[in-house]
């Protein structure tokens, strides 16, 4: 009979007072089960992240590593589609600077629905933590919009290190006439980057006139900044662009604001962000 993939451990047994007829028995199959994820994954190749690649999987659940430049820097899960939530990763981390598509790879494995109750990235992470950490683990990599209240906080280790590129053009653009209210609506789902942003009336009945397509996301900023009232600005912060009328207000971890049309740079605190912890609340693994 084949032993492959049979899972061995050895129980823990003894008693306190050197007695034999009494023991407390444990039996780590958390563990186990954590250390043959591991090893699994180990054992297969890796492919790039890109979509032909992505492709070619399944729509199962699953767990999957990503790798910076061959160096393993991300473990996570898929509750329903492995393929979707790499795709969340390639597209969050197309929109950044400091790194490259190019140099991202991954490996996963498909896993049964009633496996995923036992939170497999959680034993994977336990079993890579024993060895050293994994550094986009709890560094904000996948993090959640943090909500408003958060906004003035110190960004997490990946924005800083990977910050938003506001150079990406703005996919979804058409020139000519449109209302701020659908400019807003196409930008925040043409970004892969967050773009949050106040509400207001006005915006359904101002008009914009949209010069091209195939603007970046500053150009794009700039014009909106000229429609919105002057009370408003809109933001960028290392991780995510927020619109607010709030203006001047500061904000510790802004790189850039845009105001009446213009833009103005700013220094972001980002040497103190390195030596805070990401809130687990906002974790999205």
């Amino acid at each position: 009979m084949s032993t492959e993939g049979v899972v061995r451990m050895a129980p823990v047994v003894g008693s306190d007072d050197g007695t034999q007829y009494h023991k407390d028995f444990t039996l780590s199959i958390t563990k186990a089960l954590g250390d043959q994820l591991a090893a699994a994954l180990e054992g297969l190749g890796r492919a790039p992240l890109a979509e032909e690649d992505i492709a070619r999987l399944k729509e199962k659940p699953g767990v999957y590593q990503l790798y910076l430049n061959g160096e393993f820097v991300y473990v996570g899960k898929a509750d329903k589609s492995l393929p979707t939530r790499l795709r969340n990763h390639l597209r969050k981390i197309s929109g950044r600077r400091n790194i490259s598509l190019a140099e991202m790879a991954f490996s996963c494995l498909y896993v049964a629905e009633d496996f995923s109750a036992l939170a497999p990235e959680q034993l994977l992470i336990s079993h890579h933590k024993g060895q050293g950490d994994i550094p986009w683990n709890n560094n904000g990599f996948g993090n959640k919009d943090p909500g408003r209240q958060r906004d003035h906080t110190i960004p997490n280790r990946f924005d800083v290190k990977f910050p938003i590129d506001l150079d990406r053009p703005v996919e979804g653009l058409s020139p000519g006439e449109t209302t701020l209210h659908e400019l807003l609506e196409t930008t925040k789902a043409g970004l892969p980057y967050n773009f949050r942003y106040g509400t207001s009336g006005e915006f359904k009945t101002r008009s914009v006139h949209v010069p091209t397509a195939g603007m970046t996301a500053d150009q794009v900023f700039q014009l909106v900044s000229a429609e919105i009232p002057a009370k408003w600005q809109i933001t960028a912060l290392m991780g995510y662009v927020i619109m607010y009328d709030d203006s001047p207000n500061m904000y510790g971890s802004a790189w850039r604001y845009y105001r009446d049309g213009q833009l103005m740079d700013a220094r972001p605190e980002a040497e103190l962000a390195e030596c805070v912890e990401t809130d687990p609340s906002t974790q999205d693994n």
